[in-house]
């Protein structure tokens, strides 16, 4: 049976940020049975090569399993693909070629989210990998407005003290220290002037969120999920539209 809007969902860096994404994509539809949620197929294959060894030049390429695992997912139906992985987005061109596929960039959806907070010129921090941070991922990136967000980021010392530790503890299942680690790098750039801070990896906010941090956040994840909704609500009305027209 072909599901309109079918939402392919390539998971697995790492598997406990993809069940992260789908509880948010649950929690972001409005449902009041089973057959009101968004159809989505998943690939959490998380033996894909490391992405931020790969940047730094100490790692094969995470492209060609990205590939794969993407490919599952269009032969499984879906007409749409997401990646709840932000380091995993420095390839998401090749990706997208090869795939030859829509996809939603995450990047995309966090920033429109974070000009919504700040404001179009607003200051905020960003709490990512060191791949993710030193490649420019989310500063480089414009919005389709061409507003520019003052960037604060952690400093090499805090990369290396809080950030990464506090990621790698999240993967390793600690999230009590992974907790506390994120949060005092995210008050550090309170300190320095951000009025909110952009969750830009999706181990993040499995442990730091609205609730916990010392200043508001923009959760990648949730940017990423809610734009997945609308896209697949979108696919269902048009389809039920064209169902309309042809039995008329």
């Amino acid at each position: 049976m072909k599901s309109p809007g079918l939402l392919g969902v390539l998971g697995g860096m790492g598997p406990l940020a993809t069940i992260d994404f789908l509880h948010k994509l649950l929690a972001a539809t409005s449902a009041t049975m089973d057959q009101d949620h968004v159809p989505v197929v998943t690939a959490s294959i998380p033996q894909v090569p490391d992405r931020t060894a790969a940047f730094r030049g100490d790692g094969v390429s995470p492209l060609p399993a990205m590939i794969e695992s993407g490919q599952r997912l269009i032969d499984a139906g879906a007409s749409l693909i997401v990646v709840p992985c932000n380091t995993a987005h420095l390839w998401y061109e090749p990706l997208r070629d090869a795939l030859a596929i829509p996809m939603i960039h995450i990047v995309d959806a966090a920033l429109e989210d974070a000009i919504a907070v700040v404001g179009p010129c607003g200051h905020i921090g960003l709490l990512a990998t060191d791949a993710t941070t030193a490649s420019g991922l989310y500063v480089n990136r414009k919005s389709p407005q061409g507003h520019a967000l003052q960037w604060l980021l952690p400093t090499a010392s805090e990369m290396i003290e809080l950030v990464m530790p506090g990621i790698s503890a999240v993967k390793s299942g600690d999230t009590k220290r992974g907790g506390a680690l994120l949060a005092q790098a995210a008050a550090s750039l309170g300190k320095r002037g951000a009025t909110a801070v952009v969750l830009g990896c999706t181990e993040i906010p499995i442990v730091l969120n609205s609730m916990n941090a010392p200043l508001p956040v923009i959760d990648a994840t949730q940017s990423l999920a809610r734009r997945s909704v609308a896209w697949a609500r979108s696919q269902q009305a048009l389809n039920g539209a064209d169902g309309a027209a042809l039995q008329g």
